[in-house]
């Protein structure tokens, strides 16, 4: 029986509920044992059936690009509506800001412009014949 299994997974159905399975930012192990095969079976299936590769592809570029989004919002900083509930009872709508995340920052910064901003630094010597002799050295001067 499970010779055949894939057939039900390469129809429109079973393609869709591996994209939002994908989407909602399961791993390939997790989408696996929702589809009731072994992660092994799956990686076998993502080579033989060009369908489910793009299916899954499709899926976490989704997802990947709202978590992107998400960070450079924070990373930014951002206004919101929040209801609240005055002293009167009344319920009233009331922006307020989210103030811009140093952490996102850095790590946004370190992805995206590397060479600017990662811990360590590329330094090229550029003078090799440099003599550098402690000897007999007094700071007592």
């Amino acid at each position: 029986m499970a010779k055949g299994k894939y057939a039900e997974w390469i129809t429109e159905e079973g393609l869709i509920k591996i994209e939002g399975w994908a989407r909602d930012g399961l791993t390939d192990e997790q989408i696996a044992l929702n589809m009731g095969i072994g992660y092994s079976t799956l990686q076998t299936w993502k080579k033989k059936y060009q369908d489910i590769q793009d299916s899954l592809k499709k899926g976490k570029e989704v997802v990947d690009r709202q978590v992107e989004n998400a960070m450079l919002k924070t990373a930014l900083g951002f206004h919101y509506q929040e209801e609240m509930v005055t002293q009167e009872g009344e319920v009233v709508e009331v922006t307020k800001y989210n103030k811009p995340n140093t952490t996102a920052q850095i790590f946004w910064l370190k992805n995206r412009k590397a060479n600017e901003w990662r811990d360590k630094q590329e330094v090229e010597q550029t003078n090799k014949n440099i003599d550098i002799t402690l000897g007999d050295y007094d700071d007592t001067d």
